[in-house]
């Protein structure tokens, strides 16, 4: 079994989360995407507005009932900051039966090699890439390119067209009657809780 990692804050996970990830399930060999939903980082207590557990239930209502996608908390119990390389590792000892890759957008790919223990992640693991907004990845423009055996490029995934910021932006001027982009069980979700208000 093959799964691929998406990570993120998610706050909150949009419908951009969404098909890029239904994307990347459908375009690779993956068995399964799992959304991690990344943890609150105690030393930047404002750096996420939605704390862990009402990031991680608007994630699960996002994807309910879509096959293939799951949400996982694996990181809310690593000690924080949990590096990617140190997730991965951690993941494989917990499930050694799967194949994992991890999945980044273009802006992280083009600061790769920055990264604690590049080398190891793309040897041990793989990665998938897809587009940023306005982004022009390496290579050209086919569904699929390989600039290395263990890293795929997505050329044609979907770009997000909204981000989590924008979205709070909305939510704080209260101006999100039909907030775009957002799945309507995670828009009442959030006015449920007054969040971004």
């Amino acid at each position: 079994m093959t799964v691929g990692i998406f990570g993120g804050s998610f706050d909150p996970i949009h419908e951009g989360h969404v098909n890029l990830a239904k994307y990347v399930l459908d375009h690779t060999d993956l068995d399964e995407v799992w959304l991690m939903v990344s943890p609150l980082n105690p030393l930047k207590p404002q750096g996420y507005v939605a704390t862990n557990e009402q990031r991680l239930e608007m994630a699960r209502l996002a994807v309910e009932g879509i096959p293939g996608i799951r949400v996982s908390d694996f990181e809310f119990h690593l000690p924080i900051p949990s590096y990617t390389y140190k997730t991965l590792t951690e993941l494989k000892k917990a499930y050694p039966d799967i194949d994992f890759r991890l999945i980044i957008g273009g802006d992280n790919w083009a600061n790769f090699g920055k990264w604690k223990n590049p080398d190891e992640i793309l040897n041990e693991f793989g990665i998938i890439v897809y587009p940023r907004p306005g982004e022009n990845l390496p290579g050209p423009t086919s569904n699929v390119q390989r600039p290395t055996s263990n890293a795929m490029i997505l050329n044609a995934a979907p770009q997000m067209p909204v981000s989590s910021t924008q979205i709070r932006h909305l939510f704080q001027s209260h101006s999100t009657e039909n907030a775009p982009h957002l799945n309507p069980k995670v828009s009442n979700y959030i006015h449920s809780y007054h969040l971004y208000t």
